[in-house]
This record gives C-alpha cells, sequence and structure tokens, in this order.
C-alpha cells in the first residue's frame, strides 16, 4: 500500500512538472511572437504638404514648447532639406529651430554667422536657438561601454518636445546619418562632438591619389596636404568629410573594424540619454541621398532617386525602415557600405541593443486609400 502512495506521488509530481514546463513554454512562446512592431508612417508626397500631411498621425505625441532640431546646410551643399519643407510645420507648432555649433572651421562654427548662414539659406520664419550658445548641459550615459556622459547644449532644456526633422543620407565614417546622428552629433557641443570623432583617422593611399585637392578643399581643420597624400593627426578631427569627397577612394575608412564599431556605438550612446530627456518625434526625410554628409562642402551627388518622408516616435524603427527603402532602391543589402565603404547598420543594432527602440517595423504607407484623412 506504502509502495502504490509513492508510485501515485510520483505520478502527481510528473504532472505537475509536465504542466509548469508547458505553461512556461507557452508562456515564453507568447512574449516573443506578442512583441508589437513599431509603426512607422510613410509617403512619396515629398512636399510641405506631404510633411503636414503624414505629421497628422503623431501629431498626438506632441507635449508643451516645441524646438525642431534641423540642419541649415553648409558653404557649397545645396543636398540639405530645404527651408521650405519644414515651414509649415514649424509655424502650426509655433516651433523653434533648433542646432548646435560645429567643431571645425566655417560659418557654423560661432553662432551668430550660423545663424546668418541658415536665414542665408531660407530659414527666416522662425526664431533660431544655437543650444551650447547656453553652455553645456551633462546627460549620464546609462548601459552604455564608450562615454559616462554626453556633452549636449544646455538650451534643450527650453523644450518640452522635440522633433528630429532629418535628412537621411551617407555620412563618410557613419556609413549613413539619420535621426540618430541628429541627436547626437547634432545636438552635442563642439567638445561633446571632438570626443565622437576622437581617434577616428582616415586611412590614406597616395598611390591612388590624382591631386584634384577636393579633399584640401573640404577638411575643415587644413590636416591634409598632397604629394603625397598625408593627414595630420594632430590636426585631423575625424569628421570623415575627405573620405566622401575624394572621387577615387585615395581616403577610406580605417581598416580597424574595432574603431569603425566604437565610433558607431559612441553615436548611439551620446543619441540615448537626449531622447530619454525629452518627449520626441522623428522624420526621416529620404530624398537627395549623397554619400556624402551635409556637412560637406563638396558632396557627391546622389546615388539613388528620391524616396520619400518617413515619420515615427521609434528612432531605431525609423532608421531601420528607411535604410531598407534606400537599399531598395540601391538593388543591394547595404546601399552606404557600397556607397562609403563603411556600413552604419550597427547603430540601428546597438540602439535596439541599449533598448532605444524596436527594429521590427510595419511601415504603413498613409498614401494608400484606407489611411487616408479627410
Amino acid at each position: 500500500m506504502i509502495i502504490n502512495c509513492l508510485k501515485g506521488v510520483k505520478k502527481a509530481g510528473l504532472f505537475t512538472f509536465l504542466i509548469v514546463g508547458l505553461l512556461f513554454w507557452a508562456n515564453s512562446s507568447w512574449s516573443q511572437n506578442s512583441k508589437e512592431k513599431s509603426i512607422v508612417y510613410f509617403t512619396k508626397d515629398i512636399s510641405p504638404e506631404g510633411v503636414m500631411r503624414i505629421f497628422e498621425f503623431v501629431k498626438d505625441s506632441v507635449k508643451g514648447k516645441v524646438g525642431i532640431k534641423v540642419h541649415f546646410g553648409e558653404d557649397g551643399n545645396s543636398y540639405f532639406v530645404p527651408a521650405t519643407m519644414v515651414e509649415p510645420l514649424c509655424k502650426e507648432l509655433n516651433a523653434t529651430l533648433i542646432e548646435t555649433n560645429v567643431a571645425y572651421k566655417g560659418r557654423r562654427r560661432e553662432t551668430a554667422t550660423h545663424i546668418e548662414l541658415a536665414r542665408d539659406h531660407g530659414f527666416t520664419f522662425a526664431p533660431i536657438d544655437i543650444l551650447d550658445e547656453g553652455g553645456t548641459l551633462s546627460l549620464p550615459i546609462e548601459g552604455g561601454t564608450h562615454f559616462k556622459t554626453a556633452l549636449i547644449g544646455k538650451n534643450l532644456e527650453n523644450y518640452e518636445t522635440i522633433i528630429y526633422f532629418t535628412h537621411f543620407k551617407g555620412h563618410g565614417s557613419a556609413g549613413f546619418g539619420g535621426c540618430i546622428k541628429n541627436a547626437s552629433m547634432g545636438m552635442a557641443t563642439p567638445e561633446g562632438k571632438r570626443d565622437m570623432h576622437f581617434n577616428d583617422f582616415p586611412k590614406t593611399d597616395s598611390t591612388k591619389c590624382i591631386g584634384c585637392g577636393a579633399c584640401v578643399r573640404d577638411c575643415p581643420a587644413n590636416a591634409i596636404t598632397l604629394n603625397p597624400l598625408t593627414i595630420d593627426k594632430e590636426k585631423c578631427i575625424g569628421c570623415g568629410k575627405c573620405i566622401s569627397s575624394c572621387p577615387v577612394k585615395a581616403i577610406t575608412t580605417p581598416d580597424d573594424a574595432e574603431q569603425t564599431k566604437r565610433f558607431l556605438e559612441g553615436l548611439v550612446e551620446y543619441a540615448k540619454p537626449v531622447i530619454e530627456l525629452k518627449n520626441s518625434i522623428y522624420f526621416n526625410i529620404v530624398i537627395s541621398v549623397s554619400p556624402s554628409c551635409d556637412c560637406s562642402g563638396n558632396p557627391k551627388k546622389p546615388f539613388v532617386p528620391d524616396i520619400g518622408i518617413l515619420v515615427s516616435t521609434d528612432i531605431v524603427a525609423i532608421e531601420a525602415a528607411a535604410h531598407d527603402l534606400v537599399d531598395k532602391a540601391h538593388h543591394c543589402d547595404d546601399a552606404f557600405l557600397e556607397a562609403n565603404s563603411v556600413s552604419g547598420k550597427h547603430q540601428i543594432e546597438y540602439a535596439e541593443q541599449l533598448g532605444m527602440g524596436n527594429s521590427d517595423y510595419k511601415l504603413v504607407n498613409i498614401d494608400k486609400r484606407k489611411y487616408r484623412k479627410k
């Protein structure tokens, strides 16, 4: 009788173990499959009206005083997003256009001439706030490995909502520049920019150099000389402009994969506390997709046709979606790797790893009839 009782206990224990195991498996399976995709809205209507129409889908996320983070363009560069594209949105929200000064020579280095440049490029319809004019805001970075503190323009504190109105294009060192770069390099003080670019020196090959001088003209630090092609590392600020300028790839990203990885991860780490501090909405304007950054005064021509406008409240999702659209247009798996010899996709992977968003997205084409708002 005792033996039979023990057998009953064993059977009951085995049954309980199986039930618990099944419940654990079901819960785990449900958790993996129930992760919702982030929504990214898309339109092919590349116009101020298209901006306003797509904004309708995220406007309920706006709170309080609004700053719209733009890029005013560089002297000699006509590929930046035209001022007319953001003007209606800015006026609708009674927003301020925000930017930060740069670490290299040119009109964007000092506040007065930076604003002068902005006005020359058509940004005359709203107040302009150069965020670092008010000093430095030190934001702690949690979860990063390269930086503990992000040095950001202090006037960021004056806004409750930041709209990143971003030109999605190439970048010589980052592969591509989108919302992550706009929220990191674009919001940092000159000192913060130098921190991110530290030790990011391009590689040269004098045997390929044709002596055209494009890199010399585009270098903001006067660090490049010809015959032979040489970069002075004491002067170089690691901005990567020369990589995009060179027509024969005599200047390229360093072979050191770890160095490139560090630069990409540094961008992401700097962006993290910025987007966590304020309510954020993200635009990627996928037009004039040059291999070069908007900071280049001698940019290369766009390599894909204009694609459209995207908006989301998830920075990782919108970067993934924009990259996928450019890859599709270029008929390859990594368009910016082909254009700049460096892949920027690790920005997306690392941002997701740090919990900044979700790379699994649903692209909602608002041009389709069922999404049209009256």
